[in-house]
């Protein structure tokens, strides 16, 4: 009676479909902020027609009457499907019940809600299928104040037999400009988030991870698209994306033989066939974009609101400065080693201290990376009065406390992997292939949540006074293969390992949801919108090295803001590179992010320690404008000038910060033009880590018209130079 009565509804259903189609009325469906709008049209053949996303147009309908000039027939339509005239890579892809691997999805109807408490106002387009009874729902929310959109879709299989997913990507964007100007992320561990721009030609281009975690560690699944003429910082037609996804993903950019750029992003259909069973329901993740006529700063500003007010999880709360232990003490460390590294954490004004690897295991000590993960228990031997000892010590020296977990690793030499080996991600039949002396646990199983989950609860329950999780993930995914998984689901893994991964954290926010929480994986292996739902912060690389930084900063605030990106200033020569660089140098770019240090302060001469005083003092009286503040970047590191320079301005432009730092030697000396300002007020210029500043402008006043239009002109000529200015408006 069930297959009956499924088969009936499917009759109607593809009838409706029918009747719509022969019945269509041209129209404009359209969604805008407060500065853009995305126009979309359903034309006389029932199908919905992507026509403009960029800035404001209140009567759209001109759209309609629009003549197409060429010689075949052809649509570009909001979300492609595989079928009909499509010549493109398609959003989407499915192979339906009864083989039909075509799929021409027609508009039957779209309703619009007005903005809800987070100011964004949402559309919703229900498409279906010509033929076969399968309904996309297109969702589209327009954040107001922040000129952001983000889109996904929601796929249902209205039928009464399972259908084969292969391409299920969340947006569709069919784009017309005269040149495209790609400007997207690559690297590698300790060398994340540098930027690339190419000419986009005719042919396909594609970004892509397929590491199934960690899956921003090479690539980034964001972009700034400059239309007509290269990326500039202040001007220019740019789009920005970004695609909320923490596992595989893929950006395609396509120039086809009409010299449209098509694009399509969301997760990676990589061995990744997903089957829907019938009457199931498949949500993409969202893929969140930008445009701007302000150039990349536009979209850079426009994200960072966006992900302040809307994003990043707790994005209001101070983000404490902090000593993290693991450059400074590594796996060998005692009970008196950590206390008094709290000892000078304390005496230098920081406000937390947080325990990296190395403390847990007892059958297996963790003494090295070779053996314990999975065995969180405190070593005895190293920590006999355990973490509870560490945390209350902390406090009592007014600190905060933090600690160091990777739950979804297992080492080999481990209880964990002895008693659950079908836990642990492998081809049937297969060798696990061992990277970084570890294991990747497999959460596609509910059990294996469980397990994550208690790892951070358990972890949690060691001490009243843990307020900080450093929540690391160092290895990514090699011969996938679940043991929970049925044998004809194993394409799902992919898709499910992420799936079980957010609702692990789910469980962590919901009881938790005060404690800071850092997404850590091998340095910057999850710098996606996906994690920052529900993480305040991330660690933007393993790499320390205050040069090498530069570069990885710059590129991460492009798309992401200053409050995530962890900074820390580390001892020299650097661990990573060995490179050897001025301490003002290390703490001056330290503080255009969240601020923190990664040494051992023993090592530190007392005049270190207290210009390491004197500017932790500092950053905390900028810290909120480096926070919430607008950023203008003045100079790239690209530009070829040998010079880094970014300002944050406060909202309402009442105080600014602007940090320079020559990265190579110049023989002239920099203007520096102060963008952001206030042309109508004046400001008092203080120079921030200099007990004896010798700069001509300090303690000076100047109005923001001066300041913007001629600007200021330090002596910042020799490699490694560095300068942090305040400035505060004079009444």
């Amino acid at each position: 009676m069930k297959k009956i009565t499924l088969g009936l509804i499917s009759c109607l259903l593809l009838s409706g479909v029918a009747m719509a189609q022969k019945t269509a009325t041209p129209r404009i469906v359209k969604i805008d902020t407060e500065s853009l709008s995305l126009v979309m049209g359903v034309n006389k053949d029932g199908y919905l027609l992507f026509h403009h996303f960029g800035p404001k147009i209140e009567d759209a309908t001109p759209f309609l009457k629009k003549g197409e000039y060429r010689r075949e027939p052809t649509y570009e339509m909001a979300y492609l499907s595989s079928g009909g005239r499509n010549i493109r890579e398609p959003a989407l892809r499915v192979t339906h019940a009864n083989g039909d691997i075509n799929t021409e999805l027609v508009y039957v109807s779209h309703k619009e809600t007005a903005a809800g408490a987070d100011g964004a106002r949402t559309l919703e387009i229900l498409l279906r299928d010509k033929v076969n009874p399968l309904e996309v729902t297109l969702i589209v929310k327009a954040w107001q104040k922040e000129n952001v959109i983000s889109e996904h879709v929601v796929i249902r299989n209205a039928g009464d037999k399972p259908v084969t997913l292969h391409n299920y990507y969340s947006a569709y964007m069919p784009l017309k400009a005269n040149k495209y100007y790609l400007n997207h992320f690559y690297g590698a561990w300790a060398r994340e988030m540098m930027l690339a721009e190419t000419q986009l030609t005719a042919g396909i281009k594609t970004v892509e991870s397929k590491r199934g975690a960690r899956a921003t560690r090479c690539e980034n699944p964001s972009f700034l698209l400059a239309l007509d003429t290269p990326l500039a910082e202040n001007s220019g037609n740019v789009i920005g994306g970004a695609l909320a996804w923490s596992g595989n993903w893929k950006l395609n950019f396509e120039i086809d033989e009409f010299a449209i750029l098509n694009i399509s992003a969301g997760i990676s259909p990589f061995a990744s066939d997903y089957t829907l069973p019938a009457g199931a329901t498949f949500e993409t993740p969202e893929m969140i974009f930008t445009y701007s006529t302000a150039g990349a700063g536009g979209v850079s500003r426009n994200l960072h609101d966006w992900a302040r007010n809307h994003r990043v999880y707790d994005a209001q709360t101070i983000r404490p400065t902090l000593l993290n232990s693991w450059e400074g003490a590594y796996f060998t460390f005692d009970e008196k080693t950590l206390t008094d590294m709290i000892d000078d954490a304390a005496g230098m004004g920081l406000e937390m201290f947080v325990l990296d690897d190395g403390w847990f295991g007892n059958k297996y000590p963790r003494d090295n990376n070779k053996t314990a993960l999975g065995d969180w228990q405190v070593n005895k031997k190293k920590l006999p009065r355990g973490i509870g000892y560490l945390a209350d010590y902390a406090v009592s020296k007014g600190l905060k406390f933090g600690i160091w977990i990777e739950p979804e690793m297992v080492s080999p030499k481990s209880e964990l992997a002895e008693k659950h080996p079908e836990w642990i991600v492998k081809g049937k039949g297969r060798e696990i292939p061992t990277m970084r002396y570890q294991w990747l646990l497999d959460l596609t199983n509910p059990e294996v949540q469980d397990f994550v989950f208690s790892v951070f609860d358990e972890t949690m329950k060691l001490s009243p006074n843990i307020s900080y999780i450093k929540w690391d993930a160092n290895r990514h995914v090699e011969n996938a293969g679940s043991a929970y998984l049925d044998d004809d689901k194993q394409s799902h893994f992919w898709v499910e390992y992420t799936r079980g991964l957010y609702k692990v954290y789910e469980r962590v926010r919901a009881k938790y949801p005060n404690v800071i929480v850092q997404a850590c994986a091998s340095g910057g292996g999850r710098v996606d919108y996906g994690a920052l739902k529900y993480h305040q912060e991330v660690w933007t690389s393993d790499n320390t090295d205050a040069i090498t930084r530069v570069r990885i900063q710059y590129g991460t605030n492009l798309i992401y803001p200053s409050l995530v990106t962890g900074s820390h200033v580390s001892q020299v020569p650097n661990h990573q590179t060995n490179n050897v660089t001025p301490l003002k140098f290390r703490f001056d770019l330290a503080m255009t992010g969240r601020f923190g240090m990664e040494l051992q302060p023993k090592d530190m001469n007392e005049a270190d320690k207290e210009f390491a005083k004197m500017a932790i003092a500092n950053y905390k009286n900028i810290r909120d404008i480096v926070m919430q503040g607008d950023l203008y970047r003045i100079n790239s590191p690209y530009d070829n000038s040998g010079l880094y320079s970014l300002m944050y301005v406060s909202k309402d432009k009442t105080r600014a910060v602007m940090s320079a730092f020559c990265i190579d030697y110049r023989n002239i000396m920099p203007t520096f033009k102060l963008t952001g300002l206030d042309p109508a007020k004046r400001y008092k210029v203080t120079e921030l880590n200099e007990k004896k500043s010798k700069f001509w402008a300090n303690g000076k006043t100047f109005t923001g018209e001066f300041l913007i239009n001629g600007g200021l002109n330090p002596r910042l000529m020799k490699n490694l130079q560095s300068m942090v200015l305040l400035l505060e408006e004079v009444k």
